[in-house]
């Protein structure tokens, strides 16, 4: 187990029922950051936020608990090279699509009617934020898993947006709920589409001496 007092810098659910499950004790502490992309490639992308999230809550504490904690902060997103229609206008890009949480059912029914029959990429990046001696230390990695859905009806489509499992996930679809009835198979890490790569995490804590 971590050396230090481990700290989620996320709400996810999901986040912490994966962190309980490798038996990990921690405390959760919300970033409240407001997020700001400049990169452009999904593995940049994804590390950039998780490493605003975990800096954000590891200034937030305490001088004497910061040589005392692990910060992780933790991002999810889909990524996809197909048309992608936001809900109000369709945009059409040969390039990489990158899918966040829908903002309405509208979106939703969209992003699922895109992913429906295709493969597509789920990438999640981790932050690890601690002091050493009164020097702040950081590590970012990036995770990538293929996922290939099977067709879905509208009418599927439609059933399952109103189960709202989609609603707060990224790209619309939660593969450890409902949404595992609509996925063919993966290539990768299952628990990084969940929302944070077990496996990678445990290896990179022993990698820096946390564990």
């Amino acid at each position: 187990m971590p050396q230090k007092h481990l700290i989620l810098a996320s709400n996810s659910p999901r986040r912490r029922e994966l962190l309980q499950q490798a038996g990990f004790p921690f405390t959760v502490i919300p970033s409240k950051i407001n997020e700001v992309i400049t990169k452009a490639e999904p593995e940049e992308i994804v590390q950039e936020l998780s490493g605003q999230k975990a800096e954000d809550v590891f200034g937030s504490l305490e001088e004497e608990e910061k040589e005392k904690s692990l910060v992780l902060g933790a991002d999810t997103v889909v990524v996809c090279e197909i048309l992608y229609c936001t809900g109000e206008q369709e945009k059409v890009n040969t390039g990489l699509q990158i899918l966040g949480k829908p903002k309405d059912q509208k979106v939703a029914f969209y992003m699922l009617k895109k992913l429906q029959g295709k493969s597509h990429f789920v990438y999640t990046g981790v932050t690890l934020v601690w002091q050493e001696k009164g020097k702040i230390e950081k590590e970012s990695f990036a995770v990538g898993t293929k996922v290939v859905f099977y067709p879905m009806t509208d009418e599927e489509i439609r059933t399952y947006i109103e189960t709202k499992e989609p609603m707060d996930k990224a790209g619309s679809y939660g593969i450890q709920g409902k949404g595992a009835l609509y996925i063919k198979e993966i290539q990768g890490d299952y628990n990084n589409v969940v929302g944070l790569p077990l496996g990678e995490l445990y290896q990179r804590l022993k990698g820096i001496s946390i564990i």
